[in-house]
């Protein structure tokens, strides 16, 4: 795919009408992500043409930036592969997001965290200790879906809703002219799971320096859960903890992101404000600022908090008749993919960008039109696949001193 190198210009591309440039059908058969799409109990289900048509341009994108060779659709599949997870109908591949019904349309539940799980009752005003699902399912067909979202929003819980996204992948807002000040360019990654990290881990892979930066009280979730998918995600890059309950944890950040040519973070935009960072002075000073969110920096649900599975649905991303989820949390490798993309485009613009990239967005792209890939001539399922992690991660923090001392003031 040719095009513009240029992330305002390029999102434009991406979202206008294309014709597909291959074999939808055979290409999501074969991705490893169809496996995982359907009832536990039946058979793989297609997916959007749209979906596999637009992991396939993102890669050309990638690939033409810069970025090693990559399967664009098999991102979709990685964690599944490497936790030997399968398809699980209206609960998501990971086991913790429910695919129900609302009195006026269907609603992603996603008890990712404790604190989500101790939050659902005040999510339906009513007492539902310990969750049984099926209770929950009947308080959620008595509620509309707004109000859900609504009270979702407030408390801090993922919730998906379709209609709810924004319209489009990503907003780009261009600043000043950028330069360079190291040899290899500089990556600061803030962000932690999925999505983020995905981002830093192809920048990497396209030749840039990252370093990983995580809080001493938060770091990575991900750190706790299957060290393989860590590792992949992870490898290749420098590792730096700070102290964001002090006042020389939050000047070393100052220092990181001040320095760096990218940061790539994937906070609401009150966390860095609270922090002292001025994402908007960066900008202009030509650092390119990659924000990654459930359902972007402004916007009706910009105070939200979102994963892969319920930010999928709030895009519009899922199956009908019957209810279920597409692939494994589609929406954070499809969104680590784009951001990582955008961020390429916008260093070989040679000016600062603010890149506001959300799940939301990207998945309601993906869902395109509609149309689904036709699997009715018996396609072969190919099993998820991931790529090689090569070495394990670097222990959190051990090259904190290192970089900090060779940072250029």
């Amino acid at each position: 795919m040719a095009g513009s190198s240029d992330p305002a210009c390029l999102v434009d591309e991406l979202t206008a009408d294309h014709p597909v440039g291959g074999d939808a059908s055979s290409g999501w058969a074969a991705s490893g992500a169809m496996a995982l799409t359907g009832p536990a109990d039946g058979l793989s289900r297609p997916a959007p043409v749209a979906l596999v048509d637009g992991m396939w341009r993102l890669v050309d994108r990638y690939e033409a930036l810069g970025g090693d060779p990559t399967d664009g659709p098999a991102l979709l599949g990685e964690r599944a592969a490497l936790a030997g997870m399968g398809r699980r109908g209206a609960t998501s591949v990971g086991g913790h997001a429910r695919l129900m019904v609302a009195k006026d349309g269907p609603v992603c539940v996603n008890l990712a965290r404790p604190d989500d799980l101790a939050a659902l009752p005040a999510l339906l005003g009513e007492d539902v200790d310990p969750p049984c699902w099926p209770t929950v399912e009947q308080i959620v067909r008595r509620c509309l879906s707004a109000e859900l979202v609504e009270r979702a929003d407030l408390l801090g819980m993922p919730l998906g809703a379709p209609g709810t996204g924004p319209g489009r992948p990503a907003a780009v807002t261009a600043g000043g002219s950028s330069t360079r000040r190291y040899d290899q360019i500089l990556v600061v990654e803030l962000g932690s799971l999925w999505a983020a990290p995905l981002c830093g881990d192809l920048l990497r892979r396209a030749g840039c320096r990252v370093v990983k930066v995580e809080s001493l009280a938060r770091p990575d979730g991900a750190r706790h859960g299957l060290a393989a998918f860590f590792d992949l995600l992870n490898v290749g890059k420098e590792s730096i903890v700070v102290d964001m309950t002090t006042g020389a944890g939050r000047d070393a950040l100052h220092r990181l992101v001040s320095s760096a040519d990218v940061v790539v973070e994937a906070s609401r935009p009150r966390v860095m404000r609270q922090w002292g960072v001025d994402v908007d002075v960066l900008v202009e000073s030509g650092t390119v600022w990659t924000s990654i969110t459930g359902y972007g920096r402004t916007g009706p649900r910009s105070s939200g908090v979102a994963f892969g599975d319920d930010a999928a649905i709030s895009g519009g991303l899922f199956l009908e008749d019957p209810l279920g989820f597409v692939a494994d949390a589609v929406a954070d490798p499809a969104t680590g993919l784009l951001a990582a993309v955008l961020t390429l485009a916008a260093l070989k613009s040679g000016r600062g960008h603010l890149l506001d990239v959300s799940l939301a967005g990207t998945a309601r792209w993906l869902t395109g039109d509609g149309r689904m890939v036709d699997v009715s001539n018996g396609v072969e399922v190919a099993q998820p696949r991931a790529r090689n992690a090569d070495a394990p991660a670097r222990e959190m923090g051990v090259d904190t001193a290192s970089v900090m001392a060779g940072l250029l003031t």
